[in-house]
């Protein structure tokens, strides 16, 4: 597996790993597809350095999935902090790969940028994105419940921290 930052050619296979989440699972609480034109936008907001970073994995020619770290809050003294997401290509849940890229995305915001906090929020349950921010480093903070509300009913997100 190797691990680089996102290029803008990478946008819609991550759309189409981002798309099947939304439309088979409550862990985003997007409704509806998103489309590539939205996803283009998305990935205008990344950079090679700082604080807001874009990560693809991939398996030979196939990418099987990114992390990224984006705005937490838009006010600026939250400028600091950021909000991390990862999503896999659905086969490939539980194979390492979600360890490895999280890491490497951690790694290179303690190195890199400003960053002081990362937090990250699970729609639950979900117990392979729970183990994997505890493997991280992450630390519980708090349980929103019922959240979100899809696919008819309403889902609770945990809250995780880590120092960056």
């Amino acid at each position: 597996m190797k691990i680089r930052s996102a290029e803008a050619g990478d946008v819609p296979r991550l759309l189409e790993i981002y798309n099947h989440y939304v439309e088979h699972t409550h862990v985003t609480f997007d409704l509806e597809p998103v489309s590539l034109e939205s996803r283009m936008k998305w990935f205008a907001g990344f950079s090679d350095q700082g604080p807001h970073r874009l990560f693809v994995a991939s398996d030979g020619a196939d990418l099987i999935g990114y992390a990224s770290s984006g705005v937490f809050r838009s006010k600026p003294a939250y400028a600091r902090s950021v909000e991390t997401s990862i999503y896999l290509a659905h086969d490939r849940v539980g194979t390492g790969a979600g360890t490895a890229l999280y890491t490497h995305l951690l790694d290179g915001l303690a190195a890199e940028s400003e960053a002081h906090r990362a937090y990250g929020g699970v729609a639950i349950p979900n117990e392979a994105s729970l183990a994997l921010h505890q493997r991280c480093g992450f630390k519980r903070v708090a349980t929103f419940s019922e959240a979100g509300f899809k696919f008819g009913r309403y889902w609770d997100v945990t809250w995780f921290e880590r120092a960056v």
